[in-house]
């Protein structure tokens, strides 16, 4: 490896089994978590400090932390969106030097002091970060290693009990080139500090055997009773029932991080059944499709986000049909989501031809789309409420807004900067930064442009749940053990192989492909409306107890078609259905 400490830090990092030894016995211990992205560091070290202080002190701290009014909050703001502090530019090392500034923060602030008070911390990242993406970032490196011997003299005397390297066995042609040479600096990190520090490489490949064991590590590490060990294990597997009449299946590797309710196991029996239903449809199949009264009778979407009827419009009919310019491509998609409605766009189609940004003119488009308010047409979906843009805005009518909205990201360059961004999350950014667009349009969008070539992100790695998809959390979990609400979504997506098998359910995927995050964020959001009939004792945020939308079946068979890079369009046509 390329990095050394200084002689005095690698005196300290090479005694770092030994040096309690001379410290008071009063003192906590420090756990380190580090590895990629989406290997799981964030929820395990939460569930680890969550079932670890059950009986014993401790902390969960991240770097660089976005705790409100800390210079974390305030580096983590930087890295996302420069533009909010009117910065064009940033250096890469620079921004590195202000990541490790934060970390020396919350060390002297907030880590030494628990230390000192005898309470154990798990921290999310530690100065492998630094080093990994100051390398894949092409920093100065020579400057990066002076910079992680500062913060390695914050530190002082405390060292890490342990360094977590968590990893998966990823398949390497399903993840691109950065993050297959992130994955290959890490390693190179491992090894070598595994030679002078307790790092210790764990594959995570079940996140419940993961936390087991690193719960049983660092008990047997700090010198936990045998007897207040076991005191405390059999609470965390048992299984919670949400009332006297209703039992839940077999446990679950998520009970002991999360409690599940009885409304959990009907999220995937819910999310099953849908799926059965639209292969059924698929195949021709005369009504009924179900035996669910509830799903018989009542409106929900498909358990695939893409499968739904709006979403397949939108990918042969909008994105991929017409240029492939990425400037067309990305005004197409973001002017047909603005209302959301076929209805819509068939009216635009047919007033000027192929839909293009090189002909937009918006005062011609408000004229069309005021013309069908007037004579009582609908332009926007009720699926979600797009918002005015609240009070004092200059536009009478809101659809006028929002062409003006659309017109100045094509003014800002969007799509090349969307096509040049490294990360779904960086797209959310940038969508979020606009007046009207909110946390829930944003991550839709994002998601919508991500159908097309323009990019190319994997669904597995960023979420954002809306408001119904949070009361199906709230209905689905008795308590969150730290983790935000996108965490859980992660947990659930990831353990969906494991939760089928529990149910003895037989999910048939969407040839081959997994539910994916968005999926699963808007199977929480349906399980909240299903469970307002199949659990109407269970009640969520808003309190709603009925389902608005009856089901009423699209007149014309959907020829289905996915975007092209998913590789499942010639499993459907040669037959298969799983």
């Amino acid at each position: 490896m390329e990095f050394n400490t200084n002689e005095k830090h690698r005196k300290h990092t090479a005694e770092v089994l030994n040096y309690t030894r001379h410290m008071k016995n009063n003192t906590g211990k420090l756990y380190v978590f580090e590895g990629p992205d989406n290997v799981g560091k964030t929820t395990i070290a939460k569930a680890v400090n969550e079932i670890y202080g059950l009986s014993n002190k401790s902390a969960y701290i991240s770097f660089p932390g976005n705790e409100s009014n800390t210079v974390g909050s305030l580096i983590y703001r930087l890295h996302h969106d420069t533009s909010e502090f009117d910065i064009t530019e940033i250096d890469n090392t620079c921004l590195q030097a202000l990541h490790i500034a934060s970390h020396i923060d919350a060390i002297n602030r907030k880590i030494i002091p628990l230390l000192k008070s005898g309470t154990t911390v798990f921290l999310d990242r530690f100065w492998w970060s630094t080093f990994v993406y100051g390398k894949l970032s092409n920093c100065n490196m020579n400057v990066i290693k002076h910079l992680i011997d500062s913060e390695l003299a914050a530190w002082d005397t405390f060292k890490p009990r342990a360094i977590f390297y968590l990893n998966r066995e990823f398949i390497r042609e399903h993840i691109d080139s950065d993050e297959q040479i992130l994955i290959s600096i890490y390693d190179k990190l491992f090894k070598a500090e595994q030679q002078k520090t307790n790092s210790i490489r764990i594959v995570n490949a079940n996140l419940n055997d993961t936390i087991s064991n690193v719960i049983d590590y660092v008990r047997n590490i700090n010198g936990v009773p045998q007897h207040n060990k076991n005191q405390h294990q059999q609470p965390l597997i048992r299984i919670k029932n949400d009332n006297n009449s209703h039992s839940r299946h077999a446990p679950s590797s998520i009970d002991r991080l999360l409690s599940p309710t009885i409304v959990y196991d009907t999220y995937w029996m819910f999310a099953a059944e849908r799926q059965n239903i639209f292969f059924k449809r698929l195949s021709g199949d005369k009504k009924p499709w179900t035996n669910d009264s509830i799903l018989a009778n009542h409106k929900f979407t498909n358990a695939y986000r893409a499968s739904d009827r709006v979403s397949q419009y939108l990918i042969k009919n909008v994105i991929y049909n017409g240029s492939q310019d990425t400037k067309e491509v990305f005004f197409r998609t973001i002017l047909f989501k603005l209302f959301n409605k076929i209805e819509t766009w068939v009216l635009l189609s047919n007033e000027f031809g192929e839909i293009s940004y090189k002909e937009f003119d918006a005062t011609k488009y408000d004229k069309v789309l005021t013309s069908a308010i007037e004579s009582g047409k609908r332009i926007y979906s009720a699926a979600y409420i797009m918002p005015t843009g609240g009070r004092g805005t200059q536009y009478h009518r809101k659809h006028r807004m929002h062409l003006e909205l659309l017109q100045s990201m094509m003014k800002d360059d969007m799509p090349h900067k969307v096509e040049d961004a490294r990360s779904m999350g960086l797209v959310f950014e940038m969508l979020r930064s606009y007046h009207g667009i909110g946390d829930f349009l944003a991550y839709q969008y994002a998601t919508d442009i991500n159908y097309s070539e323009i990019t190319n992100f994997s669904e597995t790695q960023f979420v954002v749940p809306g408001p119904g998809a949070r009361d199906g959390i709230m209905k689905c979990f008795n308590k969150t053990s730290g983790l935000t609400e996108s965490e859980i979504i992660k947990v659930v997506m990831e353990l969906q192989h494991e939760e089928f098998q529990r149910l003895e359910i037989d999910f048939k995927s969407l040839w081959g492909r997994p539910l994916q995050l968005i999926d699963c964020q808007n199977l929480f959001c349906e399980t909240d409306k299903y469970a307002r009939i199949k659990h109407p004792e269970v009640k969520g945020r808003t309190g709603r107890s009925r389902i608005k939308q009856k089901f009423q079946p699209t007149p014309h068979q959907i020829d289905y078609w996915y975007p092209p890079k998913w590789g499942i369009n010639e499993l459907i046509r040669s037959g298969e259905n799983t």
